[in-house]
């Protein structure tokens, strides 16, 4: 009896203890308690045992259930929401990816049919040629197959001209402008080719081609955008919103169609680039409509004095352009969005403009830059805030920064246009017509909503822009706009005598820059934006220490600049560069009056496919890749001769009775940015290494085979080691493998303290210190290094100097962009001349990288 009251107990106990187990394990949770555990989960995913315990206290319904069984639901639901964002990832990534192979499959269906083009065109040919060579008539080669050339290529020329005078006739061209933007968008009417470096994928801006011996520049792109037809064919005739060098676009008539779709008759104007050439204007129908398979199709073509368009000359300032047949086809993608087919095919009428500025209106890279990607890149920027995958910062809204961007643009293409009808007046010239002075005393159209402010004011005389246009010789616009974002100091030199710099002060958007001569600031960038492919950057400048006397020092303020930096990748084809800013306020208010000033570099030669792999030279390269990146390989640079045409444009405020004195200093200022940024350019263009002349030497240094043969002679003698390889015989190996070596080395004056000046880097170290060989001696040791690391290399300095190195920690330290960067190992040493003599320090900053 005791031994089965004994199993029975036994029994009893094992009995709850596994239900005890059971219910470890498996909790089935009411409604009530998911709901709850649901909201907490809502406000923390993570909660700490603290707060799970506080959950069980708080909540009555979740008193039975364990903290234990709470983790592990926390746990559950943390990975079944990290399984859900997965799942629509990869969702998401399969119908771009499925929608990418559709495109391409098409690309390739229509690539088979222009080789099916040309192979027949080249028979048709074969046998015009074999038939004149047998024959003994009077037709000559060229005729016959001009004529053949011309029946295949112009079968437009073939149809009688549509009567505009009636919505029939006009529905007539717009039926046949449809046709043919269809046979460009799908087809072979033009010969395209691929545009180089634009790789096709699912988050890339697409397939880009350029056209190939046709009349006129003609670009094509396909690409997928995650919004709906409807939405992307409101964005892309919203042309001034997304066309950067689109004056105005007026709708001058909407006529319905009987299918449906709408025919408008428009005129545009748009800005010229530069100060040596006119603006365009045009007169286009646009037909919007759609297609059986449920496309939109908005084309678009100018209209002549034949077909409805204007029978008078063009505005004043203006050229006449021709749109002939383009457009967008939007096609609905399976799963949302959409699969966008964009043509643009223009003639800008190249002669009227000179001879070196007709490669601008020439080119098919330029045209795809500025009109056909620029519209891909705009739709996928909106897609991509529509759902929320870019943050900005500041809690700007991305409608009021794109406004900002657009108001910079605007802004400094009136102040290089300075068209008559938006009042602006030219000055007489000083008997130099290399600056051209105009002036505006009715700005309203670029103060905004405080010009009535300004305007009120009884000494206010108006807006004065000083501009001028130069040629540049192997210079890359992307490099010379990046030095000059990031070394302002090396340009902004003003020479303000007091009495204008006193005239200047009484509006806070007199001065363009904010750099006072002779007393430099330092220059910190803000973020604000960028656009998807980091192509255009957004940005506020403060710079510190304004003043305009020694007087003032004392009272120093900080001055701000909101900043439009773009085309900085110089990978991008045919792409033109800029830097355009306009002081602001610290408050940088939404609707603040905006003076744009800056600089535009345009190329006029396509961009050598050489110069993508080349190797510079020790002492004439300045270029920093994106991303640290260095360029590699060997390349002949005899060929690159790189042209561009540099506009620069700076506006000032003045007061009525400071007129003439502002005119003076603007002209003057102008002249000295001029003069700077040759310098500039000249330093940085790129050239090629001459055996007969050697390179160019640094600034106050031997020159660079010399001292490359000193940093490392004297590295063996420190350390008993070499940088290079032993067997370098020649001294231009040395130069070139010191040039390349992948850890940061670079060289600085010798002083018994941190503050020296550097003197050299290697690719390596100016890609560390995001600078140039020019502007590296602007940067001081002790701006480099932290704290800790001053502290190191003050401890070892008499070591370095009598014992002649000394290895270094790892540590942290600071580019001249204010990026940290971290290395694990630095090696110092003293660099010894011919005498044995110090000449200067040298540094080795091993496995570095961005933190």
């Amino acid at each position: 009896m005791a031994l089965l009251m004994h199993r029975d107990s036994s029994s009893s106990g094992n009995s709850k203890h596994q239900q005890q187990m059971d219910s470890s394990k498996y909790v089935r949770y009411t409604p009530e308690q998911v709901e709850a555990l649901e909201r907490v989960y809502t406000e923390c995913p993570k909660p700490s045992s603290l707060r799970r315990q506080q959950l069980i206290r708080e909540c009555p319904i979740l008193s039975n259930i364990e903290p234990k069984q709470i983790k592990v639901w926390f746990q559950n639901r943390r990975c079944r929401e990290k399984q859900r964002k997965e799942a629509s990832r990869l969702q998401t990534v399969n119908r771009k990816l499925n929608a990418m192979n559709k495109l391409l499959m098409e690309e390739n269906d229509r690539l088979q049919k222009q080789v099916s083009h040309l192979v027949y065109e080249n028979g048709y040919m074969r046998t015009q040629l074999h038939t004149v060579s047998t024959t003994t008539t009077d037709t000559s080669c060229e005729s016959v197959v001009m004529s053949g050339q011309q029946q295949q290529q112009n079968p437009t020329h073939q149809h009688p001209q549509r009567d505009a005078n009636n919505p029939a006739g006009l529905l007539a061209i717009a039926e046949e402008t449809l046709a043919e933007f269809l046979s460009k968008a799908t087809g072979t009417a033009v010969d395209w080719v691929q545009m180089i470096g634009m790789k096709p994928g699912p988050d890339s801006i697409g397939i880009v081609a350029v056209s190939r011996n046709c009349s006129g520049v003609a670009a094509r792109a396909c690409g997928l955008v995650s919004l709906e037809p409807t939405k992307v064919a409101e964005i892309l005739k919203d042309r001034p919103s997304w066309y950067r060098d689109c004056r105005c676009l007026e709708v001058l008539s909407v006529i319905p169609t009987g299918n449906g779709g709408t025919i408008e008759l428009i005129y545009m104007q748009t800005y010229a680039p530069t100060t040596l050439a006119s603006a365009r204007d045009f007169w286009t129908l646009r037909y919007t409509t759609s297609l059986e398979d449920g496309s939109l199709v908005i084309c678009e073509r100018s209209l002549t004095s034949s077909t409805g368009g204007p029978t008078g000359p063009p505005a004043t300032c203006f050229v006449r352009a021709d749109v002939q047949p383009s457009g967008y086809l939007i096609r609905p993608c399976e799963g949302g969005g959409s699969i966008i087919n964009i043509v643009d095919h223009v003639d800008l009428d190249a002669w009227s403009v000179p001879e070196v500025l007709r490669p601008l209106y020439e080119s098919s890279k330029i045209l795809a830059q500025k009109m056909t990607m620029a519209a891909l890149r705009h739709i996928r920027q909106i897609a991509q805030e529509t759902s929320g995958e870019i943050q900005y910062s500041g809690g700007r809204q991305p409608a009021v920064l794109r406004t900002f961007s657009q108001r910079l643009c605007r802004g400094f293409n009136d102040a290089i246009n300075g068209f008559a009808d938006d009042s602006w007046s030219v000055l007489a010239s000083d008997g130099v017509e290399d600056v051209t002075i105009a002036i505006n005393s009715s700005p309203s159209k670029f103060l905004g909503s405080q010009c009535n402010t300004l305007s009120m004011l009884p000494t206010f005389g108006g807006v004065l822009c000083a501009k001028a246009s130069m040629l540049l010789q192997n210079v890359p616009p992307a490099l010379l706009v990046r030095f000059l974002r990031e070394h302002r100091s090396e340009w902004a030199d003003y020479g303000i005598d007091a009495y204008s710099a006193a005239s200047l002060k009484s509006s806070p958007y007199a001065v363009p820059c904010a750099r006072p001569g002779g007393f430099p600031g330092t220059q910190v960038i803000l973020p604000l934006a960028h656009t998807v492919e980091h192509e255009e950057f957004l940005e506020v400048v403060r710079l510190e220490g304004h003043a305009f006397s020694p007087e003032e020092m004392a009272f120093a303020r900080d001055m701000y600049l909101l900043q439009l930096c773009s085309g900085v990748d110089e990978n991008a084809a045919g792409a033109c560069a800029q830097l355009v800013f306009a002081p602001i306020d610290e408050s940088c208010a939404d609707d603040a009056p905006l003076l744009p000033s800056g600089f535009r570099v345009i190329p006029l030669d396509p961009k050598s496919d050489a110069t993508a792999t080349r190797t510079l030279d020790l002492a004439s390269t300045l270029e920093v890749g994106p991303g640290g990146t260095r360029p590699t390989g060997d390349a002949d640079l005899s060929s690159y001769n790189l042209r561009s045409v540099l506009t620069i444009a700076f506006q000032f405020t003045f007061e009525s009775h400071f007129r003439d004195n502002v005119a003076a200093m603007a002209r003057q200022y102008v002249r000295s940015v001029v003069s700077s940024v040759q310098r500039v350019a000249m330093a940085i263009a790129p050239s090629r290494l001459s055996s007969q002349l050697g390179p160019k030497p640094l600034p106050g240094s031997p020159e660079a085979l010399t001292l490359a043969r000193w940093i490392c002679s004297s590295y063996r003698i420190h350390t008993g080691s070499d940088i290079v390889r032993a067997d370098t015989q020649c001294s231009d190996g040395v130069l070139k493998q010191l040039w390349r070596h992948s850890d940061a080395i670079m060289c600085c004056s010798v002083k018994m303290n941190v503050s020296s000046v550097f003197t050299f880097a290697n690719q390596a170290g100016l890609d560390m210190l995001e600078t140039t060989l020019v502007a590296l001696q602007d940067i001081m040791l002790d701006k480099v290094l932290d704290e800790a690391g001053r502290k190191v290399l003050l401890s070892e300095f008499l070591k370095i100097m009598e014992q002649g190195f000394a290895y270094l920690p790892a540590g942290i330290c600071v580019s001249s962009m204010g990026r940290a960067v971290s290395y694990e190992q630095a090696i110092a040493w003293k660099v010894l001349d011919e005498d044995d003599s110090c000449h200067c320090l040298a540094f080795m900053f091993i496995n570095w990288s961005f933190v």
